[in-house]
């Protein structure tokens, strides 16, 4: 059997391949196609019961004006939470990738990897004690003497709330702190392959470091930051947790579908909604590709 396998590379890649492309094609594309199939069923509102009849008005509803709200409010904080976390990842992974010893490399591989290792759930519930009106953040913001700063910071629309647990800033502050890790790490991977002799060439022609970091290392770590991205974005587009916990009434992506399908049984509507993030990570996708992000990964 080894002397046959070694004569037909082709049918060893075949037996290495085929079990999982099998178990990918039949258990995850089957009920990703059975799940947007339910779709186009028709549910009645009187019986609260699903029914095999065909139709697009699932579908066309995602196009409703409350439903187009859900999508750009999911999509806005998914933008603004990897934005955030794309400026504060670079100077952590650059200190590690550049400067950091050994010994404070690893502590710093620690320090970003020790939040992973906890359940989520633990971490999320957590910032509910730390952001609500007793917890640790007004007790420090009032002896500072800066709660009045926070609560007229509060007052923004489209950002604050009545506490910081209530508010957008606060449901995208729990975001950030959680998907953190998954940028750092990327960027650092990026930065650490980028040839020394570059720098050095760009510092013996004059240029100093601004100049150097803006047209040397920048470039060079993009799809560094692109690939990081690509978790923090789809991991915040696709979460119903955080949003339930923090933040204003006002539904997700994940909210809706989590909603429909469980306290109103709506599942054909919920099946068709799913078509928005799979659209919208695609898409992003596609976007990252081209900016050689998958190299980085």
């Amino acid at each position: 059997m080894s002397d046959a396998l070694y004569r037909n590379p082709r049918l060893l890649l075949m037996l290495l391949l085929g079990p999982p492309l099998l178990w990918f094609a039949v258990i995850y594309m089957g009920s990703l196609l059975a799940l947007l199939w339910q779709g186009f069923y028709s549910f009645d509102d009187f019986t609260m019961s699903v029914k095999p009849v065909l139709t697009f008005d699932n579908y066309a509803r995602i196009f409703a004006e409350a439903n187009r709200d859900i999508i750009v409010r999911t999509l806005a904080m998914a933008l603004a939470v990897t934005l955030a976390s794309a400026v504060i990842a670079f100077p952590v992974a650059y200190y590690m990738a550049v400067h950091a010893g050994k010994r404070m490399k690893a502590f710093f591989y620690i320090g970003v990897m020790l939040p992973m290792w906890a359940s989520y759930i633990v971490k999320a519930y957590s910032w509910t004690v730390i952001l609500a009106k007793g917890g640790i953040v007004y007790w420090v913001v009032s002896k500072a003497g800066l709660l009045p700063l926070l609560e007229a910071f509060l007052q923004t629309p489209y950002v604050g709330g009545s506490t910081l647990s209530t508010s957008h800033f606060g449901r995208f502050l729990v975001f950030t702190y959680l998907w953190l890790p998954f940028m750092i790490l990327p960027i650092q991977a990026a930065i650490e392959r980028i040839p020394h002799n570059l720098t050095q060439a760009s510092q013996d022609l004059g240029a100093d470091m601004a100049t150097t970091f803006r047209h040397v290392i920048l470039p060079l770590a993009f799809p560094g930051i692109v690939a990081g991205s690509i978790f923090t974005f789809s991991l915040t587009l696709g979460d119903y947790i955080i949003p339930t916990l923090f933040g204003p009434s006002g539904l997700f992506i994940g909210n809706f579908v989590y909603v429909q399908q469980g306290a109103a049984g709506n599942i054909p509507l919920a099946a068709a909604f799913t078509v928005v993030p799979i659209v919208l990570i695609a898409v992003y996708l596609a976007f990252a590709k081209r900016l050689g992000a998958f190299d980085a990964l």
